[in-house]
């Protein structure tokens, strides 16, 4: 990591950069950006299909939850990484465990889990704020570039190497899983290891994200730049790709665009709000073509 930010910092020192990037925080932030981005982006349009909007907002919900627990525990209160990771991975396999064995509308047992996951973090945060600097709460609300560090780098790689990894093993068997779920049985595909290991990608990206767009927030990033990609694309691959464009440039504009300007905007808020504009310019576009 400081190579990179020695090179980002010569490249700056040359001129092919803005002065901002002379702050290593901010070349943190970025490197961040290009690695949760193309992530968010590939498991966007997953999300879409399986219809599973509501589970990403709720797991993230849950790493309050797991941050409190950290903390607690005793945990740093800045890197409360075993407790998050943990609870938001049993949280989410448990949730898609009882949706597996009970008649129950899958939007009302996420509602349920939910609204479990907001009262629990919520109790549990007001007595960790007596211990902890209430600014450290906020960022794990709505993100903050300041707080990511070299571990949160080597932690969102190593899940950026799992999930290519998984996407060229075992890609397309998941696309029919999530497409076609009697088709695949029918060749022999095991669906259900296949559900459980995409909402366990869900899960774990979701807590990496937390980090620079908030819990709060990191659900919109897998939903809002798919349904925008879908919007105007033409094939599956076109919806693959453009989300992950979508996705990556949300991510990189939402860090950049608050700095430059010298805007005190969260960085987890201004990367929704320029993926909401991502998904304004994709409804004109395809208005446009009818």
């Amino acid at each position: 990591m400081d190579a990179l930010r020695e090179g980002v910092f010569n490249l700056q020192q040359a001129g092919y950069l803005p002065e901002m990037f002379r702050y290593a925080f901010l070349t943190n932030a970025l490197v961040a950006a290009l690695i949760v981005g193309p992530l968010l982006g590939a498991l966007g349009p997953l999300v879409v299909v399986k219809r599973l909007a509501f589970f990403s907002e709720a797991v993230g919900h849950g790493a309050l939850t797991g941050v409190a627990l950290g903390i607690l525990l005793g945990e740093p209160a800045t890197q409360p990484l075993a407790a998050l990771f943990a609870f938001c991975v049993v949280f989410a396999l448990l949730l898609h465990w009882i949706k597996s064995r009970t008649q129950i509308p899958y939007d009302a047992l996420v509602g349920v889990f939910l609204a479990f996951a907001i009262a629990l973090g919520a109790s549990l945060l007001l007595y960790v704020a007596k211990k902890v600097n209430v600014h450290i709460l906020e960022n794990v609300l709505f993100g903050s570039i300041l707080t990511v560090k070299d571990q949160d780098l080597l932690v969102m790689l190593l899940l950026a190497i799992v999930c290519i990894g998984l996407m060229i093993f075992s890609g397309n068997r998941a696309l029919i899983s999530s497409l076609a779920p009697d088709l695949a049985k029918v060749r022999g595909i095991k669906v259900v290891f296949y559900d459980y290991v995409f909402v366990l990608l869900i899960a774990l990206i979701t807590v990496a994200s937390v980090k620079i767009i908030g819990s709060i927030l990191v659900g919109a990033l897998l939903l809002v730049p798919a349904v925008s990609a879908r919007m105007i694309s033409r094939t599956g691959r076109e919806f693959f790709w453009l989300s992950v464009v979508f996705a990556t440039l949300s991510c990189v504009l939402g860090i950049l665009l608050p700095m430059a300007g010298a805007l005190p905007i969260p960085s987890g808020a201004a990367i929704v709000l320029v993926a909401s504009l991502g998904f304004i310019l994709a409804l004109a576009i395809r208005r446009w073509r009818a």
